[in-house]
């Protein structure tokens, strides 16, 4: 296995960001994009203009939804907290008084403050909002599906020559309870902190790589019946083409350097080099990339950047300017390149906050109900959908889930119909989703 060095957090499960990035290794003379890449072979291409993509930003830990996007000034103390909401330039959007970059482009975004995540109730699951379904030891291994980036990759292929159609830089989309049975060549491709893996290693040549390509093409020879029932070795096959195509060509090499950019675009990300090369990805033609907001922050402890359950309001002031400058920066930046109607921004995490304050100022996990923020992608923005109990506690009214977000997502934005069914772990058909419901208030 090669392990990509993270920051070293963890949620209070112990899963950690650095276990999210092993990936596994295959080693091809020195070409050290193969070692990661986990990409589908070459799909035919779309003209630039048709690409359709998403940025999903993970809050990994469960964000506090009742102190940034769904406030109760009226509720008592210890459900309110210690920040004030601001109004935006949507009437009834009021966030959080430490976000008013996003206060100023409010019409240009949506928030879903009725996003349940019960299908999932004890503790940490990303592959909820991956995929839409829970994983894990309690769940059976049917249950396990595949990231919605790895369904592009099977179902669309690669939009543009030469670039991956999905770019993980969470790496989530490698975990082990993730489903794997879509094969090796939809694995996301994750990007090491030293994006120079991008170019081939010191002294390899072009006549050098093309000798080893032959060497490679010479491994065809294998009887494929050797093969597991997932394509394992035709996987490797495939993203080890790509990873030769890639090294050979500026394209994705170019697509990740964010020294490219303007010194005023860099300094208006704010540090946040991930959330610049997302928006360099898509614009080159990668259709999913997922990413989070705090890898380059390192403010916080070993604690989940958004998991504190005690003393979590010193963590939310460090954080959550941060957070605010960057998606304005990404949203403002999509807009201004003429990108929002083709790239949909999601923003979110597994579950909530507790509404009530426990005893060390902290807040627990709550799957009841937390908040899912969108922008771009054709839908429609600037309004609340759906609301909360008076004391954030669960959903007033109908509730929508991680399911509904992606079936929207699938449709409106990707084109895909989540009716679509691929074969699952033992072979049976599966639907993309079973619970097809898109969220209606943004269609």
């Amino acid at each position: 296995m090669l392990t990509f060095s993270g920051a070293k957090y963890r949620v209070c499960d112990g899963i950690s960001r650095r276990g999210f990035l092993k990936v596994g290794a295959l080693a091809l003379g020195g070409l050290t994009l193969a070692d990661v890449l986990r990409l589908k072979a070459q799909g035919a291409a779309r003209p630039k203009s048709s690409v359709k993509s998403i940025i999903m930003v993970y809050l990994h830990g469960g964000p506090s939804h009742i102190d940034m996007y769904d406030m109760k000034p009226d509720a008592p103390a210890e459900f309110r907290g210690q920040f004030k909401p601001i109004q935006t330039t949507v009437p009834g959007f009021d966030i959080c008084e430490l976000m008013p970059l996003q206060a100023k482009i409010a019409d240009k975004m949506s928030v879903i403050r009725n996003m349940s995540f019960l299908e999932y109730t004890l503790g940490h699951n990303p592959p909820l909002v991956y995929s839409g379904y829970p994983a894990g030891s309690v769940f059976p291994e049917t249950s396990r599906r595949p990231t919605f980036g790895s369904v592009v990759s099977k179902l669309r292929g690669g939009a543009v020559p030469n670039m991956p159609p999905y770019v993980a830089f969470d790496g989530v989309g490698t975990h082990p309870v993730l489903g794997d049975y879509l094969g090796m060549a939809h694995r996301p491709f994750v990007p090491g902190e030293q994006l120079s893996s991008l170019g081939p290693a010191a002294g390899m040549t072009l006549g050098r790589m093309s000798d080893r390509t032959e060497l490679l093409r010479s491994f065809d020879t294998l009887r494929r019946d050797i093969d597991d029932a997932h394509g394992s070795m035709g996987g490797m096959d495939a993203f080890t083409a790509r990873a030769l195509d890639i090294v050979t060509t500026p394209q994705a090499r170019d697509a990740f350097d964010v020294m490219r950019e303007p010194d005023r675009v860099r300094a208006n990300y704010a540090g946040g080099t991930q959330f610049l090369q997302a928006r360099r990805l898509v614009e080159a033609g990668v259709q999913v990339v997922t990413l989070t907001s705090h890898a380059e922050t390192k403010t916080w402890d070993l604690a989940g950047p958004w998991d504190h359950h005690g003393n979590i309001f010193p963590g939310l002031q460090r954080e959550l300017p941060v957070l605010d400058r960057r998606l304005y920066a990404l949203i403002t930046d999509l807009h201004e390149r003429g990108l929002d109607q083709n790239v949909a921004v999601l923003v979110w995490g597994e579950m909530g906050r507790t509404p009530k304050v426990n005893s060390g100022a902290g807040r627990d996990h709550w799957c009841d109900v937390g908040f899912t923020l969108v922008a771009g992608g054709g839908l429609k923005m600037g309004q609340v959908i759906g609301a909360t109990t008076a004391r954030g506690e669960r959903a007033a009214g109908r509730r929508y889930t991680p399911k509904h977000m992606l079936a929207t997502l699938y449709q409106q934005v990707l084109g895909i119909d989540p009716a679509t069914t691929l074969p699952g772990l033992n072979g049976r058909p599966m639907y993309v989703l079973d619970d097809r419901e898109k969220i209606t208030e943004l269609v």
